[in-house]
């Protein structure tokens, strides 16, 4: 079997799998933003957990554990506000994407109509700079940008509204 072979299987397993768990609600593909059709769908999906009880529970850490360890605590916060965004978008026309470029990414892209909103998760203690937005932004004028968490949007009040509140507030 060669590697294509072996690769086009793999791929049609993982899309199997993704489907089936979106319709159990358990996960969400979140496709990649390029601003044409054709390119998202050519692209990997960022996988988003839709209740981050799925990845805190079985873990055998207390809640004090995930925030002392910087990278568990980022990746479960960056999943419990991207469960936030593609469950409050539902219904309203709002589509959710992530966007990458080479080692530059915006953790998520929410876009209804001609708006674009790029969101940056921030819930560590570092400050670095946000190269992936600038360049987001260099590639998209017209977008806005919006961190949640440190230097942001605090975290309980993003939550706090659906993704409609907040693409009203970048008009």
């Amino acid at each position: 079997m060669s590697w294509n072979t072996w690769d086009a299987g793999n791929t049609t397993t993982l899309a199997h799998y993704q489907h089936l768990l979106q319709g159990a609600g358990l996960l969400w593909g979140i496709p990649k933003w390029h601003g044409a059709v054709i390119r998202r769908r050519a692209s990997s999906p960022k996988w988003n957990i839709l209740n981050t009880a799925l990845m805190t529970s079985i873990s055998g850490r207390s809640f004090s554990e995930w925030q002392n360890e910087p990278a568990l605590w980022g990746r479960l916060v960056e999943s419990a506000i991207g469960a936030h965004l593609l469950n409050s978008a539902a219904g309203t026309g709002i589509e959710i994407f992530y966007w990458r470029d080479h080692n530059r990414e915006v953790d998520f892209v929410a876009r209804k109509g001609n708006d674009l909103l790029a969101l940056e998760v921030k819930s560590g203690l570092y400050k670095r700079e946000h190269v992936g937005l600038k360049a987001f932004q260099s590639k998209f004028a017209h977008a806005k940008i919006l961190i949640v968490g440190r230097s942001g949007i605090p975290l309980d009040e993003f939550l706090s509204f659906g993704i409609s509140h907040w693409m009203e507030q970048i008009k």
